[in-house]
């Protein structure tokens, strides 16, 4: 038996504390009732024909619902299709479409958005509960938590539990095919690397539709408290630190530089934190060395995709490498049973040797079984023996640490030169005029491209200089520090970067809107 839920079990045989937590509803609940109110919704989903192996698209907001909706589809053997409620209607008809959906769980709102669109298509699906969808989005989901526990379906380690849709950075979404084993290893690893005991307190940020609920997932494992936040507000957050106490941290790029301009006594809102998580795009080095430095939380800076369950498989900055070989710049070693190599951009049969920039390739325990409906696609990134293409360039430093440079489509080729908009940006970010900036590449007719940057200005940078000397301010700091090949040839002022889910930059976008 080897059905991802079943630590639900283990969990309620020997815990009666909370584990999950609510804020908005002021809701708390043990692994029992957790495993209760999955085991309603997954009665009420064999009651509608749902068989094991069908796919179910979630699309609800975070919420006690969307976690027990997961656990309730991996119960029956079902395959859940989670969605972000960010979604646009012709992203969630793709997913629709692709997976093969037969039904969703959604509440009110989002049935009400989801009829008309599905009206327009050749898909036979029910939305899920209708008639009783109160019952599951309103507090009267308090009704199912004494309920009586469905068995588990039996299933194996190969079988699939979930089809991640990938970000869609690099264009069109693709269904990472997940399975039970992917999942008991990424919890695995997870566990293992943010140190997790029944004590501790974590604070969720990610959308329950990103593999980021996974870190959370573990916490349950654990048996610690996971406090989930419907919606990220920076106020909100440094509240729920204080009044909870919260230990571990979620945090992203975009989250730990807003935390480095906090003002001064934020330091005592999150003095009990012990760790912080930083993934989903590069983190500069000034921001993570002014954070450390400032409110001594180490940063687990973590290396993973949709396809490998974030660190799943993997790599990994952890508390005690700070100690003695971290130079603020690296995603550390590979966890456990995973392995990671640099490949050649061009030849992935040629590795790369110790500080060359090359393809990143993982192997392990977490990595997906491919894209679902791609096998194209799945032939180019998933390796006969194992490996896994990420897409993102990067290579391994003195200590064997992966270093993250860019994703392989950002990456800016100039005449010839290569340039990497991570390097360009790590360096700009130390102009003081600078509150973010992000590099792509625009197109040129002579020389393919050129790179280019849009800027957002430090609130005192805003009035005092004009868009002209501060653009002249910025390009003197990068004669100075920069390779000439490597200075924007073009700054543009915006006033914020797009960003899939609020945090990972859409480079796509910027070379869109500006070509």
């Amino acid at each position: 038996m080897l059905n991802i839920t079943t630590f639900l079990d283990a969990n309620a045989y020997r815990l009666s504390k909370p584990v999950f937590h609510c804020p908005e509803r002021n809701l708390f609940y043990t692994s029992s009732e957790i495993l209760s109110i999955a085991s309603g919704i997954g009665q009420d989903l064999l009651g509608m024909g749902v068989q094991k192996g069908d796919r179910i698209l979630i699309y609800l907001n975070n919420s006690p619902e969307y976690l027990c909706s997961y656990f309730a589809i991996w119960r029956i053997g079902a395959i859940a299709v989670p969605a972000n409620r960010v979604y646009t209607k012709f992203e969630l008809a793709y997913m629709i479409e692709n997976s093969g959906a037969t039904v969703i769980i959604t509440d009110l709102d989002g049935a009400e958005f989801l009829k008309p669109m599905l009206e327009g298509h050749d898909i036979d699906i029910d939305i899920c509960f209708s008639g009783k969808v109160e019952i599951y989005i309103s507090s009267e989901i308090e009704n199912l938590k004494n309920g009586p526990v469905l068995p588990p379906a039996f299933v194996t380690s190969d079988d699939l539990c979930q089809i991640q849709y990938t970000s869609g950075t690099t264009g069109k979404q693709k269904g990472a095919m997940l399975t039970h084993g992917n999942w008991m290893a990424a919890i695995s690893n997870e566990c293992d690397v943010m140190g997790y005991t029944e004590s501790d307190i974590y604070l969720g940020i990610y959308p329950m539709g990103h593999v980021g609920i996974s870190w959370g997932i573990s916490a349950l494992r654990a048996g610690a408290l996971y406090i989930m936040m419907e919606r990220y507000e920076l106020e909100k957050y440094l509240h729920l630190i204080k009044t909870h106490r919260v230990t571990v941290l979620s945090g992203m790029p975009p989250v730990i530089h807003s935390l480095d301009s906090c003002p001064p006594g934020t330091e005592n809102k999150i003095r009990t934190v012990r760790e912080i998580i930083s993934g989903g795009g590069p983190l500069h080095h000034e921001i993570w060395k002014r954070f450390y430095l400032r409110y001594n939380i180490p940063i687990v800076n973590a290396y993973g995709l949709s396809e490998t369950i974030v660190i799943g498989t993997g790599t990994a900055i952890r508390p005690p490498d700070y100690a003695f070989a971290d130079k603020f710049q690296s995603v550390g070693h590979p966890v456990c049973f995973s392995e990671v190599k640099i490949v050649d951009e061009n030849d992935s049969a040629v590795t790369l040797s110790q500080g060359q920039i090359g393809e990143i390739a993982l192997r392990g325990p977490a990595v997906a079984k491919g894209y679902f409906g791609y096998p194209e696609e799945t032939k180019r990134a998933f390796l006969e023996d194992g490996w896994f293409l990420t897409g993102d360039v990067g290579y391994l430093d003195k200590d064997f640490r992966l270093c993250l440079t860019d994703r392989k489509k950002d990456m800016i080729v100039m005449s010839g030169w290569k340039i990497y908009p991570t390097e360009v940006e790590e360096t700009l970010y130390r102009c003081p005029i600078v509150q973010e900036i992000a590099v792509f590449g625009m197109s040129h007719p002579h020389r393919g491209e050129v790179p280019a940057a849009v800027v957002i200005w430090k609130d005192a940078c805003k009035n005092p200089q004009d868009e002209e000397e501060k653009t002249k301010i910025l390009l003197d700091f990068s004669k100075e520090h920069l390779a000439g090949y490597k200075i924007p040839r073009k700054i543009i002022t915006v006033s914020d970067l797009p960003r899939a889910g609020g945090w990972k930059l859409l480079r796509r976008e910027l070379r869109e809107k500006y070509n």
